[in-house]
């Protein structure tokens, strides 16, 4: 079995590339540029960046670097799959907490971010489902990564920061009568 292996360096060049290529699509198919529209847009970019470096790369740095990623399979599919809620997180995993609160506090920003960004996400439930499209979208690339596991604490725990960030934004809005930065 062939595996590749992805360092951080390349993965941000390759989704900064994307991003550069669908904003240019957007902005000749609308023929409009809005300096506020791309600062807005430019949070987004900040948490797919930002949350790729943590779910799919190592915390800890090897050899002063952040690790890289390798794509394969070297495990089979239910090695890499667990559907049963916090059964891994507290029965094999000793830094339970951290993993706990980081996985909530990774995903608050895009939860913020997300009814900013578009206003067709009007409403918390939106927002939410929002979210939970694009953490089902990264828990299953992580069926392409050798080392990751694809987990449905991870799914619970990202979908509650999303809320919480979500539940935040459209509080300040309520509390302004307002409609915070859009």
């Amino acid at each position: 079995m062939t595996m590749i292996e992805i360092s951080y360096l390349q993965m941000y060049i390759f989704i900064t590339l994307i991003w550069i290529l669908v904003r240019s699509i957007i902005l000749i198919r609308f023929k409009k540029f809005s300096v506020k529209r791309e600062l807005q847009m430019l949070l987004v970019y900040i948490c797919l960046v930002v949350i790729a470096r943590f779910v799919y790369f190592p915390l800890h740095y090897v050899d002063g670097k952040i690790g890289t990623l390798t794509i394969g399979f070297s495990k089979t599919l239910s090695d890499m799959i667990n559907v049963i809620p916090f059964y891994f997180l507290f029965d094999r995993y000793d830094g339970w907490l951290i993993n706990i609160i980081g996985n909530i506090a990774m995903f608050i920003p895009l939860g913020i971010v997300l009814p900013i960004c578009f206003h067709k996400l009007d409403n918390i439930k939106k927002t939410v489902i929002a979210g939970i499209c694009y953490i089902i979208f990264i828990e299953l690339s992580q069926l392409l990564c050798s080392d990751r596991h694809t987990d449905i604490d991870d799914i619970i725990l990202n979908t509650s920061g999303v809320m919480i960030g979500a539940c935040v934004v459209f509080a300040i809005r309520k509390a302004t009568n307002s409609d915070l930065v859009q």
